[in-house]
């Protein structure tokens, strides 16, 4: 049985949503219909991880599902292979099939956080596109590649701004959003739902289901979450910024306790089932001065990780919290090292400790972390990246706000 529940399909419709295809308002009149739609999220396993922002497309097919509608969670274990090229100026890293099998391992225990594949009515199903994309032979594959244009694959602007910048296209990347847009036509789908980044790759699948199966396909595109101050997408797998799913408590609390303040809304509304007349009354007290932003993003914080772990891990999670940042006491728990340990050394620099330790990404980081004065050695704060801190067994080294590394006596 459909729920065709108009103020249910309205939220559906416009929650955390960018834009719909062919419209909203065809898009509306199916759903009030009660036609039983099956639907689909895809993902490419190019990380061992999965972020907020793949929730924000797991929550749609869940609000979908709740509904009474067939959702896949499609796990893209053969174009992770080939590497999205949207949104890249230079050809991805090819995985091998091995570490694609690594990454993807986790994958649907991640998403079972959200979407229950165990229900006894109408569970989510799981599909892999190996499945039938390494069965395709050349002539498959010749037969699929006549139904769509180099013309149209050149139009897209990521291609446009590689030739005006006289860099290489690759032709595996003219077939991923071709093979990737097949999904949809082998899981004989009625609508997609996934980020507006790949709102092209989704109307390729809309393009072929049209040629191959004589059907329309409908297209929910969410919301990509911007970084207000680097315009950046505040969650990025390729790039090594996002918040995971599988992340501790204490590290996703902490992770979303240091989002912008202009976020905080935005993400209420994708992370979160908290209800819109809530965010609502959020906003005005926001705009009202009569809720504090640090208090509307602890909340936040504590929704996310208590739909992740529960709600005491929430509670122990914030308390941390407190202690670590707000009351610049030591954490309740450290990781330890031994003065023989790999990094450290009475030689290293300020710089060298911090990289070498793991605390950052690159040596680059490690040197503005420094000179902003985020690092210290028994308290003793370090703003001059040459310098050799002095360290000893007992010592406690901080990077950041969140990271401490204590040297075993």
């Amino acid at each position: 049985m459909i729920d065709t529940n108009p103020q249910k399909i309205k939220e559906l419709l416009e929650r955390a949503v960018s834009k719909i295809y062919p419209s909203k308002d065809e898009l509306e009149k199916v759903l009030l219909s009660g036609k039983k739609l099956r639907i689909y999220f895809g993902v490419d396993p190019t990380n061992p991880h999965m972020h907020l922002d793949h929730a924000t497309s797991l929550f749609i097919l869940r609000r979908l599902r709740v509904l009474g509608h067939e959702v896949v969670f499609l796990i893209g274990d053969f174009t992770a292979q080939i590497g999205d090229p949207t949104g890249k100026m230079s050809t991805r890293i090819q995985l091998s099939e091995k570490d694609v099998l690594k990454n993807c391992k986790n994958y649907v225990k991640m998403a079972s956080k959200i979407l229950d594949f165990r229900a006894r009515k109408n569970p989510a199903k799981v599909a892999f596109n190996r499945k039938w994309l390494k069965k395709m032979d050349l002539e498959d594959l010749m037969s699929l590649m006549s139904k769509i244009t180099i013309g149209k694959l050149l139009a897209r602007d990521m291609f446009q701004k590689r030739i005006e910048e006289k860099k290489e296209i690759y032709f595996h990347e003219f077939m991923y959003p071709l093979l990737q847009g097949y999904d949809s036509v082998a899981l004989d789908v009625d609508m997609e739902v996934g980020g507006s980044d790949q709102i092209f790759n989704m109307l390729v699948g809309r393009d072929l289901l049209k040629v191959l199966r004589k059907k329309e396909k409908y297209i929910i595109a969410k919301e990509i979450l911007q970084d207000p101050k680097s315009g950046k997408m505040l969650m990025s797998k390729s790039e090594g910024r996002f918040i995971a799913l599988d992340d501790t408590p204490n590290d996703m609390y902490g992770k979303i306790m240091a989002l912008p303040d202009e976020m905080i809304i935005s993400c209420f509304m994708h992370w979160t089932e908290v209800s819109l007349i809530e965010i609502e009354n959020m906003t005005k007290g926001l705009q009202a001065n009569t809720i504090k932003p640090m208090d509307a993003k602890a909340k936040l914080a504590r929704e996310v990780v208590r739909f992740y772990h529960g709600g005491k891990l929430a509670a122990a999670a914030e308390d941390e919290f407190n202690k670590v940042v707000r009351k610049g006491d030591l954490p309740s728990e450290m990781r330890t090292i031994h003065m023989s340990d790999n990094g450290i050394s009475i030689s290293s620099t300020s710089s060298d400790l911090i990289f070498n330790l793991g605390l950052t990404d690159s040596k680059s980081e490690a040197k503005r972390l420094v000179e902003q004065g985020a690092f210290s050695v028994d308290g003793k704060v370090h703003t001059d990246w040459k310098t050799k801190p002095d360290l000893k067994p007992g010592s406690v080294i901080k990077a950041g706000k969140r990271k401490f590394i204590k040297i075993k006596e």
